[in-house]
């Protein structure tokens, strides 16, 4: 349901009171930084109503052998390693605890390669929503930290991208499982 702004004040969606959709703060914000020049924090309003997700099979979730901040450290620095740019990191704890709120780690890399995302986009436009590519970071309530990703199988064909060009975003995938692979003679 779209919610409207008038004069900075928020409408209720038509036939709706208010009390029945706002909550204490019906627009929840994400603090993520930015990765440029420098590096800086800023907080993005965002409201998501209605998004059609991904299913539980269209989406790989990878245990991590390590800590949640060494997982997201070497993750970060195994995607720069092989190539990739890290666009921004998404940290939904902190923003959590920006507004009075629990939760345990859980940090959003968005990542890619203007090389290999290019050609994507310019074989189908409408690919550049799922660009660039996003792995979840985080930590449950009993301690195990979990790496979770959408697999590049379920992008096949999305917004008109032609059979067959999806595959190569496959390669991310074998970065992150070498980011968690336990180096020999340490099990």
């Amino acid at each position: 349901m779209p919610v409207s702004q008038v004069d900075g004040s928020l409408e209720a969606p038509q036939g709706l009171s208010p009390a029945s959709w706002i909550g204490s703060d019906p627009l929840p914000r994400t603090a993520f930084s930015v990765v440029g020049t420098r590096s800086l924090t800023i907080a993005v309003v965002l409201n998501f109503s209605s998004i059609g997700g991904a299913s539980a099979e269209d989406t790989v979730r990878l245990e991590s052998p390590y800590s949640f901040a060494d997982t997201l450290t070497g993750l970060k620095s195994t995607l720069e390693g092989k190539g990739f740019r890290i666009f921004a990191t998404i940290d939904h704890r902190a923003a959590a605890r920006s507004v009075g709120l629990g939760l345990p780690p859980m940090t959003v890399v968005v990542y890619g390669n203007p090389k290999g995302g290019t050609p994507l986009m310019l074989a189908a436009p409408d690919f550049a929503l799922e660009l660039p590519l996003r792995v979840l970071v985080r930590e449950d309530q009993q301690g195990r930290v979990y790496v979770t990703y959408n697999a590049s199988t379920t992008l096949e064909g999305k917004h008109g991208l032609p059979g067959g060009m999806a595959q190569r975003l496959a390669s991310a995938e074998a970065v992150i499982s070498d980011a968690l692979a336990v180096p020999p003679g340490q099990n």
